[in-house]
């Protein structure tokens, strides 16, 4: 696989990971329930996917004796809909934390005061 990517798309596993996320140590992953994403016939063969690399040619790496490709000798379509995925279960997440973290007796203006605002959006 390529080397230094920002993203790692594991097919079998329905996971997207953004590597080394805002000063993380690792990479956060997220297992993409999306069943029609997933089985879309340009996919059938394809194990993982590095991009974002420090090279211009990301790497996709296939089942079978195929030869890995570039990204985009692969004619895939746009990366960004695997961003917006990873996005969107991200928000989920931070969401969920924000929500989970009370302390007893707290108000919601003391809960904000604490964490910040409950979060709306995420972007990539």
């Amino acid at each position: 696989m390529a080397t230094n990517a920002q993203w790692t798309v594991v097919f079998d596993d329905k996971c997207v990971i953004k590597n080394h996320v805002e000063g993380a140590s690792e990479g956060i992953g997220y297992i993409i329930s999306d069943d029609s994403f997933w089985s879309q016939s340009k996919f059938s063969n394809i194990w993982a996917i590095q991009y974002g690399t420090s090279n211009p040619n990301d790497t996709i790496e296939y089942k079978d004796e195929t030869p890995h490709s570039t990204w985009e000798d692969a004619n895939l379509g746009d990366f960004q809909d695997f961003i917006n995925r990873w996005d969107a279960t991200h928000l989920a997440k931070l969401q969920s934390d924000w929500d989970s973290n009370n302390e007893e007796g707290e108000t919601e203006a003391d809960k904000i005061a604490r964490l910040g605002a409950r979060p709306t959006s995420y972007s990539s």
